[in-house]
């Protein structure tokens, strides 16, 4: 259904090596820098971070979660130590199992150095 997520960030230098080092948790390379923004490129979409090309600062958005696919619990908790070395704040319950309408899932959510909520989420099986 989608083929590029993207946010904005005020810095980015300091994205970039956020995402670089959260991201690699997930096995994906290093960013492609493209002037005002930065892509990660993987087989199954675009994650990209950019500077907001109308020169207004960028915010993030209130409600907005960005969730990323992980194949294992201790994935997720890779990520989320990645995270918070790289300068992320945890928020909502610490990483672990939710029961959700789907099933289990074992989630971990972070706010980026631009305050932008992400989430790692594993399926569990029934």
């Amino acid at each position: 259904m989608f083929s590029h997520i993207m946010i904005g960030t005020n810095d980015l230098d300091k994205a970039k090596a956020f995402y670089d080092n959260l991201l690699s948790t997930l096995e994906v390379r290093p960013a492609r820098v493209d002037g005002h923004r930065i892509f990660y490129i993987t087989k199954t979409g675009v994650f990209s971070v950019s500077k907001p090309i109308n020169g207004e600062p960028a915010t993030c958005a209130n409600g907005g979660t960005i969730g990323f696919a992980c194949a294992s619990p201790e994935q997720v908790d890779a990520w989320h130590a990645a995270g918070l070395a790289a300068g992320g704040a945890s928020i909502e319950d610490p990483p672990g199992v939710r029961q959700g309408p789907g099933g289990k899932l074992y989630l971990a959510y972070l706010r980026d150095l631009d305050g932008n909520k992400i989430c790692a989420m594993h399926r569990m099986p029934n």
